[in-house]
């Protein structure tokens, strides 16, 4: 007596829905890891206790040799209001103000009036603790 299955059970594993996976989970950590964009010039930021993440739409930045850049492009301290109301689209704008710790308070003071002028929210850049 003959007993043989005619079903055979294969024993291959097919990995293609695992590449799958692992391709997409690649793209999703990918996309979301360049929400953060943080700024190209080197500037010794103060630190600070509380820091929070604010999503960058103009940067100001401010060098210790009193350097004025708009989104890394270099500006003069008479052509950043035009700069900066050519880069916010309306009110209600965000500029973050990369400010090396250095710099005098009036320096400071000085882009926060304009940002404010021009009905931006003004955040300062810090470094945590």
């Amino acid at each position: 007596m003959n007993l043989q299955s005619r079903n055979k059970v294969d024993a291959a594993f097919s990995m293609a829905s695992m590449t799958d996976l692992i391709f997409l989970l690649l793209i999703f950590f990918m996309l979301t890891s360049s929400f953060i964009t943080p700024s190209g010039l080197p500037v010794n930021l103060p630190s600070s206790v509380a820091s929070t993440i604010e999503v960058q739409k103009v940067s100001v930045t401010v060098t210790k040799d009193l350097l004025f850049y708009v989104n890394d492009k270099r500006v003069t301290k008479s052509t950043l209001e035009g700069e900066l109301k050519s880069k916010l689209a309306g009110p209600k704008g965000v500029v973050v103000l990369h400010i090396d710790e250095t710099v005098p308070t009036r320096e400071m003071v000085f882009v926060a009036g304009i940002a404010t002028k021009l009905e931006a929210r003004v955040s300062i850049a810090t470094k945590p603790k």
